[in-house]
C-alpha cells in the first residue's frame, strides 16, 4: 500500500457539531459524528476506486459530537470513519479503529458489502468469541459514504395531500413492480427511474389507488447466508443507512433520481409512503459484523441486556435500536425529517412499531419517540402508520397508539379472510371491522381512518 500523506490535516478547520453528517455548503464540507464514548475519530477519504487516500483526525468534540470542516472537499467525495475507544464487550463498548464505519447520516452509499472475516470486530473462530480483538482492515470490503449536492429544482411539484378517508394504499416493491414490465426500458427496471415511468403511473391510476407504499428503500445489507446460496435480500428489512437510498435502486449515480420519482408521482396525484425499519440494523448481535453503529458507539445506539455484552432482541434479528437514548432518537427524528423535507415523501409505515414505543418498563403511548413525532411540526402533516406488534414483551398493541397515528388492523384482515373462506359466526365482527373498528380506535378523538384495513 502506498505511503499516505496527511497534508490536509493542517487545513482542517474545527467546523460545527450541527448538522450531523457530511454537509456541503458550496465551499467545503462539514463532517459531524455523534459518539458519546469515543476517544478519537478519524475521517477516512477514498478515491472512486475505493482506495484510501487520507486519514484525518476530527479536531473538535462538542456536546458528544466529533466534528471538522474540510474546505476543499466536494460532492462526490467518498468517505468513512474509524472510531477509537475502549474495546470492552462486557461493558458494552466495541470500538475497533481497524474497522471502517459508515456514517449513520450518509446521504448516499456507493458499492456493496463484500463479506469477509475482516468485517468483524473480533476474530472469527477464536475460542474467546467476541471477547477477542481483530486487527485486520475492513475498508476494502466496505461500501463507502458519498458527499452529495442536495440541490434540486422541484418546479411546480405539489404534494397531493389526499385526506385519510379517501386514501387507498398500494404496497409495492421497487424491483417487483418494474422488473418485468416490458414497457419500461430495460436499464431502468428495478430502479426509482423505472417507478416514475408512464407505464407504472398509468397502471397505478387505473387501479384507483391514491398512494404507493414502497417496501424498504433505505440502504440495506445482503446477508452472507443468502449470498452463499446465490440469493439476495429482496425485501430490504435489514437497514444499515437511514438517510441513503439503497444503491441498487438507482439507475445512475445520483440520489436526485429518488426526488424525480416523487415529483412525478405527485404530478400524477399519487402520494409516496415509505416502509421504514428503525427498530434494528444489519449488524446483528454480539457475533455480528461491525459496520456502523456498533463501532461508533454501541451503548449509544443499541438496547443492551443487564450483561452488557449481549443485546436485547425484541426484533428477532439480533439487536434492537435504543430510542430511549438521545443520540439514537435524534438520528431517527432527523432521518424522518430529511425524507419529508428533502425527499418530500408523504408518510411512513413503521415496521414493528411497538418497539419504537417501548420504554424500559414496557410499551408507552407517551414514550420519548411517539411524543417527539407527535409534537414535531414537520411531521404533523404526513401520514404515520404503525405496524402495532413485535415479538417483545407486551408486543401486541393494536389500537393503543397515540392520536395522529394510523395502525395496520390485522383483526380486519383475519375477519375478512375468515368470512371469505366461509367460516361460521363472522358476520357480526365483520360489521364492526367494516365500519371502522370503533372498539379499537374510538378514543382520544381518533377517527375511523385510524384503522388501516388491509388484506
Amino acid at each position: 500500500m502506498p505511503t499516505r500523506k496527511w497534508s490536509r490535516q493542517s487545513r482542517l478547520e474545527e467546523g460545527t457539531p450541527y448538522p450531523l453528517g457530511a454537509t456541503w455548503d458550496g465551499l467545503g464540507v462539514n463532517f459531524a459524528l455523534y459518539s458519546r464514548h469515543a476517544t478519537k475519530v478519524e475521517l477516512c477519504l477514498f478515491d472512486e476506486r475505493g482506495r484510501e487516500q487520507e486519514r484525518i483526525v476530527l479536531p473538535e468534540y462538542t456536546d458528544e459530537i466529533w466534528h471538522g470542516y474540510l474546505p476543499d472537499a466536494r460532492p462526490g467525495q467518498r468517505y468513512g470513519y474509524r472510531v477509537h475507544g475502549p474495546y470492552e464487550p462486557d461493558a458494552g463498548h466495541r470500538f475497533n479503529p481497524h474497522k471502517l464505519l459508515l456514517d449513520p447520516y450518509a446521504k448516499q452509499v456507493a458499492g456493496e458489502l463484500k463479506w469477509a472475516p475482516h468485517l468483524f470486530g473480533y476474530t472469527l473462530g477464536h475460542r474467546d468469541l467476541d471477547l477477542s480483538f481483530d486487527r485486520r482492515d475492513s475498508a476494502p470490503y466496505m461500501p463507502k459514504c458519498v458527499v452529495i449536492d442536495p440541490a434540486f429544482t422541484w418546479g411546480r411539484e405539489r404534494a397531493p395531500a389526499t385526506p385519510w378517508d379517501r386514501t387507498v394504499v398500494y404496497e409495492a416493491h421497487v424491483r417487483g413492480l418494474t422488473m418485468r414490465n416490458g414497457a419500461i426500458p430495460e436499464g431502468l427496471r428495478g430502479t426509482f427511474a423505472g417507478l416514475r415511468h408512464d407505464a407504472v403511473i398509468s397502471h397505478l391510476k387505473y387501479l384507483g389507488v391514491t398512494a404507493i407504499e414502497l417496501l424498504p428503500v433505505h440502504a440495506f445489507v445482503d446477508d452472507q447466508y443468502l449470498l452463499d446460496k446465490g440469493l439476495r435480500n429482496y425485501w430490504g428489512y435489514n437497514s444499515i443507512g437511514f438517510f441513503a437510498p439503497h444503491p441498487r435502486y438507482l439507475s445512475g449515480t445520483s440520489v436526485t433520481e429518488f426526488k424525480q420519482m416523487v415529483a412525478r408521482m405527485h404530478d400524477a396525484g399519487l402520494e409516496v409512503i415509505l416502509d421504514v425499519v428503525y427498530n434494528h440494523t444489519a449488524e446483528g448481535n454480539e457475533l455480528g459484523p461491525t459496520l456502523s453503529f456498533k463501532g461508533i458507539d454501541n451503548t449509544g445506539y443499541y438496547r443492551l441486556a443487564d450483561d452488557r455484552r449481549y443485546y436485547i432482541n425484541d426484533t428477532g434479528t439480533g439487536n434492537t435500536f435504543d430510542l430511549t437514548n438521545a443520540g439514537a432518537l435524534r438520528m431517527v427524528m432527523d432521518s424522518l425529517r430529511y425524507w419529508v423535507r428533502e425527499m418530500r415523501v408523504d408518510g411512513f409505515r413503521f415496521d414493528l412499531a411497538t418497539i419504537l414505543g417501548r420504554e424500559r418498563t414496557g410499551f408507552d403511548a407517551s414514550c420519548s419517540f411517539l411524543d417527539a413525532v407527535r409534537q414535531d411540526p414537520m411531521l404533523a402533516h404526513v401520514k404515520l402508520i404503525a405496524e402495532p406488534w413485535d415479538i417483545g414483551p407486551g408486543g401486541y398493541q393494536l389500537g393503543t397508539f397515540a392520536p395522529g397515528w394510523a395502525e395496520w388492523n390485522d383483526k380486519f384482515r383475519d375477519n375478512v379472510r375468515a368470512l371469505w373462506r366461509g367460516d361460521p359466526g363472522q358476520l357480526a365482527e365483520f360489521a364492526t371491522r367494516f365500519t371502522g373498528s370503533a372498539d379499537l380506535f374510538d378514543h382520544h378523538g381518533r377517527k375511523p381512518h385510524s384503522s388501516v384495513n388491509f388484506v
